[in-house]
């Protein structure tokens, strides 16, 4: 049995890498395709992180893909859920310049936001020097939070830290800023991304409660390089009642949008077109247009989101829905290392198989003919005898060849040749 002019053995093993190759590319088209939901983890009820992933939730409802928002206690604990694989986190928003944590397998989308840290107090003259904390009652925020994290940091270049002179509470934005209105502690570090939009206002509004301005904001910047200086201008939050009622110089590191390293590149593009509908609009610390941004802090820019920053979105993506353009790219990614390298490489095979038949028939041909010569120019009867002997040697060889079907057209010419050769010698003998 002979299939495509080659043999039963080649001929199932062809075929069976050529089913291989499909499987292959069967599992990765199915297994490429991009999943209808995936999970952010954010910040608690009502924080800035929460509403702004809401928002996205939006944009990618209309692409058809659903965004699951779960909240949390904060950057800290986002990490650690894209770092376990049982949590399910795909994406997840998080503070630049976290300590103590392990980034190395997570990549960056880019940054989406400056983080303000607002630090706001009561009882006291008017604050200028973190240092003047020493013995103070402080909230610095949960565990599990960026704030916090934050908060220790300042702290430490300032001589505060845990197990000293000042009492650190690990309480959240609500906790905090309560006991701050009822006089219970000295100061509070409060961060959006876990304190609610209404807690800053209440705050921002109280009486009795100021709002610390960084005194050496430049000092701090250029010691921390993640650290951006923030103006908030006289009046930003409410013109009537002139709040704050002075430039206030504030901190703050940047927010990222953090993935797994695994996450769909045709996701990347999506998150990324939510991030600049929700993100490039003017702010009070932002330009319009300024975010999102590939600004790469500790945690590696995936390549999937420098491609985007680079060029924007693919030109399917562009022009045809999200799900066909998904659809059409893998597509493409499957059937073109079929068409150019699986279909040549079968189809070489017979190729292959009728030259080398060609070269052995070949050189039974040059060894004929060279033989014919020889014996045509020998007059000497000895040496006649042994050229005769070595031609029934190259017909033995001849009548013992393996040939397929396909080749039984040269090997009987071959053969044919033999008899031609045989008669003409038998006659120059006689």
């Amino acid at each position: 049995m002979e299939l495509f002019d080659v043999g039963p053995a080649v001929a199932i093993a062809a075929l069976t890498a050529t089913a291989l190759v499909i499987v292959l590319s069967v599992f990765y088209f199915i297994h490429s395709a991009p999943p209808s939901e995936i999970t952010i983890s954010t910040g608690p009820e009502g924080s800035t992180f929460q509403k702004n992933a809401l928002k996205y939730a939006k944009v990618l409802d209309r692409n058809g893909v659903k965004l699951k928002v779960i909240t949390s206690k904060g950057s800290l604990e986002n990490i650690n859920r894209l770092n376990d694989k049982k949590s399910k986190v795909d994406i997840a928003m998080v503070q630049g310049g976290l300590a103590n944590v392990d980034t190395s397998k997570l990549r960056s989308l880019g940054s989406i936001s400056y983080q303000p840290l607002m630090i706001f107090y009561r009882g006291m003259p008017k604050l200028e020097l973190l240092s003047q904390l020493e013995g103070k009652r402080v909230a610095i925020g949960p565990e599990g939070s960026g704030v916090r994290n934050f908060a220790l940091a300042l702290l430490a270049v300032n001589g505060i830290k845990e197990g000293g002179k000042t009492t650190l509470l690990s309480w959240d934005a609500e906790e905090s800023a309560k006991a701050l209105l009822d006089n219970k502690i000295d100061l509070a570090f409060v961060m959006s991304e876990s304190a609610s939009t209404s807690i800053l206002h209440d705050l921002l509004r109280a009486k009795g409660i100021s709002l610390f301005s960084f005194k050496q904001a430049n000092a701090y910047s250029r010691k921390v390089d993640y650290l951006n200086i923030l103006d908030l201008p006289e009046g930003s939050i409410d013109l009537g009642l002139n709040i704050p009622p002075h430039d206030v110089a504030l901190l703050g590191p940047m927010v990222e949008l953090v993935v797994r390293p695994d996450f769909n590149p045709a996701l990347t593009d999506l998150m990324l077109e939510a991030a600049s509908e929700v993100h490039s609009k003017p702010g009070i610390f932002q330009r319009r247009g300024e975010f999102p941004a590939p600004i790469e802090h500790s945690i590696q820019l995936s390549e999937d989101a420098q491609a985007f920053y680079k060029s924007g979105k693919g030109f399917l993506f562009r022009i045809l829905p999200f799900w066909l353009a998904s659809l059409i790219t893998r597509l493409i990614v499957v059937l073109v290392p079929v068409l150019v390298v699986v279909v040549p490489s079968i189809r070489s095979i017979p190729a292959l198989f009728r030259w080398r038949m060609q070269m052995k028939i070949r050189r039974r041909y040059r060894e004929l003919l060279e033989l014919e010569q020889e014996f045509l120019d020998e007059n000497s009867v000895a040496k006649k005898d042994q050229l005769r002997e070595r031609f029934e040697q190259i017909e033995d060889v001849v009548n013992k060849m393996s040939v397929r079907a396909a080749y039984a057209e040269q090997f009987y010419g071959l053969r044919g040749h033999i008899d031609y050769v045989k008669q003409l010698i038998a006659r120059k003998h006689a």
